[in-house]
């Protein structure tokens, strides 16, 4: 039988925490719920973490290493500036759908230290990540010459930033998924060239975000 090593027990705790939290929300569960939900003790649970804020902390950390290792993969597989930004908006698009739309208003609420570092660590990768789509893109002839790359970055950001804090009122009157699919040709449309916008719509049936 396989015995896992501290680091793997460490990320196991991480990622089912991750889950109780996504499926449950962050207020109303405790360290002792992690226990009983995870079938730990509260010592091994305090192995890995300080408190609950720590906990989260990881999380945050857990998710943006599970980005990066997706954002590696896609940029090996050889796919253009738009089919690349096609497959991280549809992972994007899966991972909000699923998550309890408690969490992020409750994270940023009763942990708003936390929230905001998380924030910025998103920030950063986000608009790296688009600022290299953008720079992919013209290279590859899809995407306008005249761009200016740092403020269709920031601006990117922004938008998915009001996306994941949508009301539950917003969200009641249309699905996620179909203001995340809007946002996002917008952009597609916004920063492709005559190229870019054929192609796009060749694509377009890979838009898909009703999971």
């Amino acid at each position: 039988m396989h015995l896992l090593s501290m680091d793997e027990k460490h990320q196991k705790i991480i990622e089912s925490a991750y889950k109780v939290f996504i499926e449950n929300g962050i207020r109303n569960v405790s360290m002792d719920d992690i226990c009983r939900q995870l079938g730990i003790s509260k010592k091994t649970l305090y192995q890995v973490v300080d408190n609950k804020a720590d906990l989260l902390s990881k999380i945050t950390l857990y998710i943006q290493s599970q980005i990066k290792s997706r954002i590696y993969e896609l940029q090996h597989a050889g796919l253009n500036a738009i089919d690349f930004l096609l497959e991280m908006s549809k992972a994007s698009s899966e991972n909000h759908i699923r998550i309890n739309p408690i969490v992020t208003f409750e994270f940023r609420k009763y942990y708003p230290q936390v929230y905001e570092e998380y924030l910025e660590r998103k920030k950063d990768l986000v608009i790296n990540g688009i600022i290299q789509n953008l720079e992919q893109g013209i290279k590859e002839g899809l995407y306008r010459q005249d761009l200016n790359k740092e403020i269709v970055a920031h601006l990117y950001f922004q938008k998915i930033d009001e996306f994941h804090n949508l009301s539950k009122k917003e969200s009641e009157d249309f699905s996620y998924a179909k203001i995340f699919e809007v946002m996002f040709e917008n952009h597609i449309r916004g920063i492709s060239n005559p190229e870019g916008i054929a192609y796009f719509e060749k694509q377009k049936e890979k838009l898909n975000f009703n999971i």
